[in-house]
């Protein structure tokens, strides 16, 4: 076997997280796939042992300086690890990338590009040479002055702040103003100033209606409160003692100095509705200064060409680079040939990877996490690395099986370059495609943690506890089930979003409906956008906007763009929307599974309940980690404190006082079946399954986690801890908890992210309940499982960007496998076999 790979890296002992003392032997120079099922323990050994093991041996090798700059993992409990090369983790991201961060700047395409207009730009005359960092908005050099780079100002206008003019002044026509007394303390300054609060506000002189709004004169008056405008103006004639003082400030001056000067984080959300987003009126939102967009390279200044889609990009640098012999400017061609011919190798590697739909300019908050990985993984393939292990966490995640193929090629030029690939995986065609698969298992959490198999995939096939193996010989075939008819049509005419332009498209109700396409053909834009905000606007739902985590995603919200469209028929079947999407359930280690479920509601009531709790009088409160009476005082019910060390990652330690319990002594004195409250939520969910099996409602929600594939997690699992289609997956069993009313559409955008097989099969069995209770589910899916499961499918494309955004096919699984135009009909036939 030896002689098949280029050496082996050995692991012995490791027991990260649920790792039971594994020891394996994983070849070097392969593409070797981590595969088991959700929580088994397949990114502890891959991530936590030996990506974490990599890390630490390399940053031992750099200054203590340097090695502040690295986010650091912790260091991994493994007994050794022999034969490791260096190692490049490109994850699954999880937090937030800034807004400021670009397909361009992720992937340093931006960079050549700069030096591509200052070097070799044409420049008119008598403009001197600008250097690269001129041609960049997150510079000084180079940031419009107006709107320091953004491209967009913010304003309060008219019809932003008052959005309904046939209201009065007195009605609140003014919505931008506070509410409660401070409001009306602006309006009964306005009586006292003379203004008519009484007449509709379209009927005001327009010099009124604007000093109303916009004057930055802040006069302090007499306020008589409760009087008419007529007794005002008595009482002003007389000179009598006014209720108070009151001082002005104009609408627009308020929202302005609210947003930017409060710290309450409802405040600023409320205000920030009222600001419109409109084109930088100096750079008309290139965002930069007027001398770097007078540059131009083939007829474009630096912001029309990052605009361009990374498929017109690299067309269009086609012809540069090849050297063409100047005699006026020679070392001029020189550099226009190399920094194009550079440009456009790296690009060739991102169409291949099925990104050129992308452009430079384009956000990556915008991005699905399958596309960002994408992005990183093109950048790793050029930058000619050798000897090196690249971790990657499910690259094929958010990938249509058309596009997996382009990924595998990719990873097979990096091994090709002699490099080893480590790849944590659960779809099919990439197992498939491995040298050496490591399957872990044979369970979730503690009832997995062990290495089933080691081997080249044929192996596999022998291990009869492995539930991949099941899967990926075709022994596991789903029973043959005769498609639903829709019961009715949502029809959604004249959608425009993104790449939909003016689409019609027929929506089954009754049914379970996929919605494929490869990666950016625009599903996400028609039903994550599109459907959800005119069904929204139909019901009166008001759009649930997520909890915003900074002033720039406030001021993102302002720039989401005017959808249009209408739904003309089919809403008569629905009474209620629910979207489950991949956003965390919560931004902090205090919000967790339990508490985000409502479980842990009826948990604290069980022990409030206990003989002990009642004769110290604790109520249910007194077990919240939140309330001050039962936690820890010394950590405030965190569980962990944080060291900081002056050279190192800061390190989270167990809380000395409580040991990591979150609780005080006295709570921690009360318990439940000989379990105290912080056992409990150190439970897995299949755990605490068992433990409250006589307890109905606890079970009915245990019950439902279980069923989406989630009895691995720990009922306290901090949010920050769960990956997106975990957080999902919660999200459905919340809802699934609830008692189903029928006639509710459900909204899934790629619910199978992070999901072995086995556990798909789970959710299936679920969403299908949903349908025969008398919903609709309609979800967005790339895994062919899922959709050969439908009842019906629509199939976006053909391609992505320009060239897709239409409904290619449209019918039962089986009808839409025959149609010759979509790129899903492949695949799907190979599934219905």
């Amino acid at each position: 076997m030896a002689a098949d790979f280029d050496g082996y890296v050995r692991v012995r002992g490791a027991r990260e997280h649920n790792l039971k003392n594994v020891d394996v032997d994983i070849p070097r120079n392969a593409l070797v796939v981590f595969t088991g099922v959700s929580g088994s323990g397949k990114s502890s050994l891959a991530f936590g042992t030996l990506y974490a093991e990599a890390q630490r041996r390399y940053l031992e090798s750099v200054s203590p300086y340097a090695r502040r700059l690295f986010h650091q993992m912790p260091v991994p409990e493994v007994d050794a690890v022999d034969g490791l090369p260096p190692a490049v983790a490109l994850q699954q991201q999880r937090g937030t990338p800034t807004t400021r961060s670009s397909v361009g700047s992720v992937s340093t395409l931006s960079n050549s590009l700069r030096m591509l207009y200052s070097r070799a730009g044409d420049y008119p005359a008598g403009q001197e040479l600008l250097y690269a960092e001129s041609f960049s908005p997150n510079t000084p050099q180079g940031a419009c002055p107006q709107c320091h780079g953004l491209g967009r100002v913010y304003e309060a206008t008219e019809r932003s702040m008052v959005p309904d003019d046939s209201l009065t002044i007195r009605e609140r026509a003014v919505a931008a103003w506070p509410t409660a007394w401070h409001g009306q303390n602006l309006r009964d300054i306005l009586v006292t100033l003379g203004y008519d609060v009484d007449t509709p506000w379209r009927d005001l002189p327009k010099k009124t209606r604007d000093w109303i709004l916009f004057t930055d004169e802040q006069p302090t008056v007499p306020v008589y409160a409760g009087l008419t405008p007529a007794e005002t103006k008595r009482a002003l004639k007389r000179k009598e003692t006014p209720s108070y003082h009151g001082t002005f400030t104009g609408a627009r001056k308020y929202v302005l100095q609210t947003f930017a000067g409060t710290e309450s984080a409802l405040m600023k959300k409320r205000v920030a509705q009222y600001l419109v987003s409109m084109a930088c009126p100096l750079c008309e939102g290139k965002r930069l200064r007027k001398e770097a967009l007078s540059i131009t390279f083939a007829g474009h200044d630096i912001t029309e060409i990052s605009r361009l889609s990374l498929r017109q990009l690299a067309q269009l640098l086609q012809p540069y680079a090849i050297l063409k012999a100047s005699k006026r400017h020679p070392e001029k061609a020189v550099v226009t040939q190399r920094i194009a011919a550079d440009l456009l190798a790296r690009l060739e590697v991102m169409l291949d990877l099925g990104l050129g739909y992308l452009n430079l300019e384009r956000g990556t908050p915008t991005l699905s996490p399958g596309e960002l990985q994408r992005l990183r993984l093109a950048t790793q393939v050029r930058s000619s690395l050798f000897g090196v292990v690249y971790v990657l966490d499910e690259p094929s995640a958010g990938l249509h099986p058309a596009d997996t193929e382009a990924l595998l090629r990719a990873l097979d030029r990096l091994k090709a370059a002699g490099n080893s690939l480590f790849v944590v995986e659960h779809a099919l065609d990439v197992i498939r495609h491995a040298d050496w698969i490591v399957d872990v298992g044979p369970k979730a959490g503690q009832h997995g943690g062990q290495v089933l198999y080691s081997g080249k995939p044929a192996g596999l096939k022998a291990v009869k506890e492995s539930r991949t193996a099941h899967y990926l010989f075709g022994e596991a075939q789903a029973a043959a089930r005769a498609p639903r008819a829709p019961s009715a049509w949502l029809k959604l005419r004249g959608v425009v979003r993104n790449n939909l332009q003016g689409l019609d498209a027929d929506i089954p109700l009754g049914v379970l409906a996929g919605v494929s396409g490869v990666s950016g053909s625009g599903k996400s834009s028609l039903v994550s956008q599109a459907l959800i905000q005119l069904v929204q606007a139909q019901l009166g739902q008001p759009v649930a906007a997520e909890p915003a985590e900074s002033t720039e995603d406030l001021l993102d919200s302002a720039d989401a763009g005017e959808l249009q469209g209408q739904i003309v028929a089919g809403m008569e079947s629905l009474r209620r929307l629910v979207q489950v999407d991949q956003k965390p359930i919560g931004r902090t280690p205090r919000s967790n599974l339990a508490t985000y479920t409502g479980l842990f509601d009826h948990v604290r009531k069980l022990f409030a309940a206990t003989r002990a709790a009642r004769a110290k009088h604790f109520d249910a409160g007194r077990f919240s980690f939140n309330v001050a009476k039962g936690r820890c005082p010394h950590c405030s019910g965190e569980g962990f404190v944080m060291v900081e060390l002056l050279f190192l990652p800061s390190v989270y330690t167990p809380c000395p006082e409580c040991e990591g319990a979150r609780y005080n002594p006295q709570t921690l004195a009360v318990r439940y079946r000989d379990h105290n409250i912080a056992e409990v939520l150190a439970m897995t969910v299949d755990a605490a399954w068992e433990f409250f099996e006589d307890v109905p409602p606890l079970r009915h929600a245990l019950d439902v986690l279980r069923a989406v594939g989630l009895g691995y997690l720990r009922l306290g699992q901090p949010a920050t801890e769960l990956s997106g289609g975990e957080a999902q997956r919660i999200k459905l069993a919340t809802e699934l908890q609830r008692a189903s009313r029928g006639d509710t559409l459900y909204v899934l955008d790629e619910p199978t992210t992070g999901l072995h097989p086995s556990d798909i099969d789970l959710l299936l069995q679920q969403l299908h309940g949903l349908v025969d209770a008398g919903n609709s589910v309609v979800v967005v899916e790339h895994n062919v499982q899922v959709l050969a499961d439908c009842d019906w499918l629509l199939d976006v494309g053909p391609g992505a960007g320009e060239e897709g955004g239409q409904i290619v096919a449209s019918g039962t699984p089986s009808a839409v496998a025959k149609n010759k135009a979509s790129r899903t009909a492949p695949y799907l036939r190979r599934a219905l076999g």
